[in-house]
């Protein structure tokens, strides 16, 4: 027997959802503009810091929902995850910007480049299938997105390994400069990889509720 539920469910999460990857894309939109033209350092990585703080209120705003909603779209936890891996995201971008911002460096590597124009894919690509997830019948095209997210990802990694063997290439001549950019790489990294965590959490929503 079929069950109808009269509490009527909490939408507004897909439109959080949504603000939080448009949000997403502006930031992944300065971060390349960050590395790509590297002037107005300071004024750039605040504006980073400031979408952040716009994300974590998004983020903030979904999980009180939460706990404010009876019935929700999706499961609760699934909500959660979503939200704090998109957060996730944010986090790793912005702090790319704020370490080379603090560590004065010079001008940015093409690697750095790279992996900042692959973190403005991966957002971009997180912005087209969120909105699909209202929708039951896009959850097959959601499931193939999801496996081109996890390509960029895979992209990204190489690219993160070379820039590693390059650093230590040069290693004896700037200490300094390797350390500086271990760890800007490292947050680019993170991103991709935080951005292929929203991706699984999205092919597990996907499949749950095909």
């Amino acid at each position: 027997m079929l069950k109808f539920s009269f509490i009527p469910r909490d939408m507004e999460f897909y439109d959080l959802f949504e603000e939080g990857t448009k949000n997403l894309v502006v930031a992944a939109e300065k971060l390349v503009d960050f590395f790509e033209n590297y002037e107005n350092v300071e004024e750039k990585a605040k504006e980073l810091k400031e979408l952040e703080h716009k994300g974590d209120v998004i983020t903030h705003e979904i999980i009180a929902r939460v706990h404010r909603s009876f019935v929700t779209p999706i499961d609760r936890e699934d909500i959660t995850l979503l939200a704090h891996s998109l957060d996730d995201v944010m986090d790793f971008m912005e702090a790319a910007g704020r370490t080379a911002w603090l560590y004065r460096i010079g001008i940015p590597t093409e690697r750095a480049r790279e992996l900042a124009r692959i973190v403005l894919k991966m957002a971009n690509k997180l912005n087209e299938v969120v909105p699909r997830l209202r929708r039951r019948d896009q959850y097959t095209w959601i499931l193939k997105q999801c496996v081109d997210i996890n390509t960029l990802e895979n992209e990204a990694d190489e690219i993160h390994h070379a820039a590693l063997a390059e650093l230590f290439d040069v290693c004896s001549s700037d200490t300094c400069g390797v350390i500086k950019w271990r760890e800007i790489y490292e947050h680019l990294e993170s991103a991709t990889d935080r951005g292929e965590d929203v991706a699984n959490v999205l092919e597990g929503i996907v499949l749950k509720h095909a």
